[in-house]
């Protein structure tokens, strides 16, 4: 007798400024998973935050362009709403959801609510590590190595002079809450300096001012509950100024999968990677990306939770190097997640 098909819902678009890279993620996503074993569904967010079912075979359009990938505009009769969602009794959520609304713990907080399980960190671990004051504040009390930084909110004024003197030059501006390079600038002048604070401010209402730490950027995959796995590592080599938009998803860019290096050197970097991990309360899977200075001095830049899953995203083609197939990674989330789920309905939530 043959099993039965998994039910499985994957979340994508969303209101953040990674929305198009959602659609790519998602896209790779649900043309990976195994047919034979799973149901999928496609769920859109649009960018005015209304929920949407989505056709399973042409949700998106552009999808071999980055530049110009977009939804397919959902009829207003396939309008969602969330009672939906548990009455389709689907068996797993999948958010590929980049950014605020999606990677910021708010969608973890109504999937456990509506008692869905779901793929990735939980509602606690996700807001930490969307938020990159808070996470390298912890990641400080947790004695991992961070970049010096400060903090500016809405209304706040700094001086690039004090902003030389305490972090010294180039400086990285970016908006606390987001990722893929969205709204960063690096800053060696003053004219810059003004033009990058107004810039992140347009994504956030915090940003931070961060120290350039000057050596190789590294990639690292984790996967797991309470003991993560770490994938082999990855060095990231670019022309690009920094590793921005731009030299993420559309310019073709050159990955030295695995990184070489001495044996005491990767297993630096995989165990602060796998720290990091477990004192951020990341489940799942995260990709942690580091820096790694000449003297072998390891700096942790930050987590992501719901990392990228693009053809040519560092968190699938990491663990490809490692020997697990896109199609076995995601298997082993999908299981992750239900076993997690099961656990905690283990636990008493009443006297």
């Amino acid at each position: 007798m043959m099993n039965k098909k998994l039910k499985v819902g994957v979340l994508l678009g969303g209101r953040s400024a990674e929305h198009e890279v959602s659609l790519l993620s998602a896209n790779n996503i649900i043309g990976t998973l195994d047919k034979n074993k799973y149901d999928v569904f496609p769920i859109i967010i649009d960018k005015d935050g209304k929920w949407f079912w989505g056709d399973k075979k042409n949700f998106i359009i552009n999808e071999n362009n980055p530049q110009l990938v977009k939804l397919n505009k959902p009829s207003k009769k396939n309008r969602l709403i969330f009672n939906q969602l548990v009455e389709k009794k689907f068996d797993i959520i999948f958010p590929v959801l980049h950014g605020p609304y999606g990677e910021d713990g708010s969608v973890q907080g109504l999937l456990k609510l509506l008692e869905i399980p779901y793929v990735g960190t939980d509602i606690l671990g996700s807001a930490i590590n969307l938020d990159k004051v808070i996470e390298k504040r912890l990641l400080k009390e947790a004695g991992i190595l961070v970049p010096k930084f400060l903090v500016l909110r809405k209304g706040e004024r700094i001086s690039f002079i004090n902003v030389k003197k305490k972090l010294g030059l180039p400086v990285f501006i970016k908006p606390a809450n987001l990722g893929s390079s969205v709204g960063i600038s690096k800053v060696r002048t003053r004219n810059e300096f003004n033009n990058a604070i107004k810039r992140a401010f347009l994504y956030d209402n915090k940003i931070i001012l961060e120290e350039f730490i000057k050596g190789d950027e590294i990639f690292c995959s984790v996967l797991g509950n309470e003991n993560p796995s770490v994938s082999v590592l990855g060095r990231l080599k670019t022309n690009h100024d920094f590793y921005d938009y731009n030299a993420k998803y559309i310019d073709d860019i050159k990955m030295e999968i695995p990184f070489i290096g001495d044996k005491r050197t990767i297993n630096h970097l995989q165990e602060t990677a796998r720290k990091a991990y477990q004192e951020l309360c990341c489940q799942g899977m995260a990709r942690v990306d580091m820096f790694l200075t000449k003297n072998n001095k390891v700096y942790l830049c930050e987590i992501n939770t719901i990392p990228g899953f693009t053809g040519h995203s560092w968190y699938p083609l990491l663990w490809n190097a490692s020997g697990i197939s896109t199609k076995e990674l995601l298997d082993k989330l999908i299981s992750l997640a239900l076993k997690k789920f099961k656990e905690d309905k283990k636990l008493k939530t009443i006297i």
